[in-house]
């Protein structure tokens, strides 16, 4: 990791930096991956336990949602006119607005940004736009809006249908606002995600059943699966609650194999399950080491040039980015990814894909030969964690049983 001071602090403009990263350096691509945009709103109605994005509850601010919209979309626009000299002639495939509960934004204020973003950038002529939303926010006037500002994709932060898991989730709606925001994105949006999560406080394998099959009978194009995890710095991490054992937890995720399999769901990688054709295609750039540009507070990007790969961070409080958006400083941190590093950044990400990758995505993505991980590759196939050939490297079903442990090998 090689740390670099962000332009804006040595006084130079966004495109005297920009011009550094093109000089030589230790990589050699090829040629640039596709490159993604993220912009994150972040702001919730209330904070969930087991939450750990950077999320923030609305408070005083906004006579409408408790937060001050209009100023920070402003400090996105900037955000996004200063960065654009280090992606000049790219064209963005897709787009995704995470968070928060980026649904709490208003008609105006995502039409608002949603013209922002195509004022100032090239969007591929299929670029697929993404919405996190959550049921407790959900008005079918306003998805509409949402729709024909661009929205072409949602992504519903269901979780559970059961009210009692919800409730202990912290989530601020109920079981029956969770069906009637699916039927609501059904009515609105030919492509939607659902996510979900399982392995919930005192959840039995029987309600697990009932979360999935009830998800699967609303027929989404895409399912997102999550096992709940105790993550640092939340409320569930000091407190935790009475969780599935290991054998339960073991048996829900079969079950889940064997309902999606059955409801023709394609598992493509560790937590997602789409139909034909509806693959989430900004994650999978995720996956397979694409390039973002991370913009709004606490967002990171993934920049590639020549020579050199970038990863930067934004300012995490929303008044700090704000302040600094202004200032032309919104970028709190910026390093290098050094070649020591890269192999195992590249396969901690493309070990998720249940498909595996081509081996030539490697030395694409990287720079590198793929001889650079040869070693780890031969350790990992002696262990039956992996197969490969010249043509794929996947992980077996006991490598994606045991994905932590594989992906450390590259370490």
């Amino acid at each position: 990791m090689i740390p670099i001071k962000p332009a804006s602090i040595e006084g130079r403009s966004p495109a005297a930096a920009a011009l550094q990263y093109l000089q030589p350096g230790s990589l050699n691509l090829t040629a640039l991956p596709p490159l993604a945009l993220y912009i994150h709103f972040p702001w919730c109605v209330r904070k969930c336990p087991y939450c750990d994005f950077n999320s923030h509850e609305a408070k005083g601010g906004s006579k409408e949602g408790g937060f001050p919209e209009e100023e920070y979309l402003d400090a996105v626009r900037l955000d996004l006119e200063q960065s654009l000299p280090l992606i000049w002639g790219r064209k963005i495939y897709t787009i995704f607005i995470g968070g928060g509960t980026p649904s709490l934004m208003s008609a105006k204020g995502l039409d608002r940004l949603m013209s922002d973003v195509r004022t100032l950038l090239p969007l591929d002529l299929r670029c697929e736009v993404t919405m996190e939303a959550n049921p407790g926010t959900f008005e079918q006037d306003k998805f509409r809006s949402f729709r024909d500002s661009g929205i072409n994709r949602l992504s519903i932060g269901i979780q559970s249908f059961n009210s009692r898991h919800l409730e202990a989730l912290g989530r601020i709606h109920d079981g029956g606002e969770a069906r009637r925001a699916v039927e609501i994105a059904h009515s609105t949006f030919d492509n939607f995600n659902l996510d979900l999560m399982y392995a919930l406080p005192s959840q039995s394998l029987d309600e697990a059943r009932a979360d999935i099959e009830t998800a699967i009978a609303f027929a989404p194009p895409h399912l997102s699966l999550y096992h709940l995890t105790m993550e640092p710095n939340t409320v569930f991490a000091k407190y935790p609650p009475q969780l599935p054992d290991d054998d339960t937890s073991a048996d829900m995720q079969d079950m889940i194999a064997d309902l999606t399999g059955a409801a023709g769901y394609q598992h493509y990688e560790v937590s997602a399950y789409a139909k034909e054709g509806h693959r989430a295609r900004h994650n999978l750039n995720y996956w397979e080491f694409g390039d973002y540009l991370g913009i709004g507070a606490g967002a990171h990007s993934k920049l590639s040039f020549p020579h050199r790969v970038l990863r930067q961070a934004r300012f995490k409080q929303p008044a700090s980015f704000i302040e600094n958006a202004r200032k032309g400083t919104p970028v709190q941190e910026e390093h290098e990814i050094g070649r020591a590093d890269l192999p195992f950044e590249f396969m901690l990400n493309a070990l998720r894909l249940t498909e595996g990758f081509d081996p030539n995505l490697f030395g694409e993505r990287t720079g590198m030969s793929i001889t650079a991980i040869e070693k780890a590759l031969n350790a990992a196939e002696a262990k039956g964690l992996i197969y490969r050939d010249f043509k794929v490297i996947r992980p077996t079903e006991l490598g994606q049983r045991f994905l932590n442990d594989l992906q450390q090998m590259f370490l």
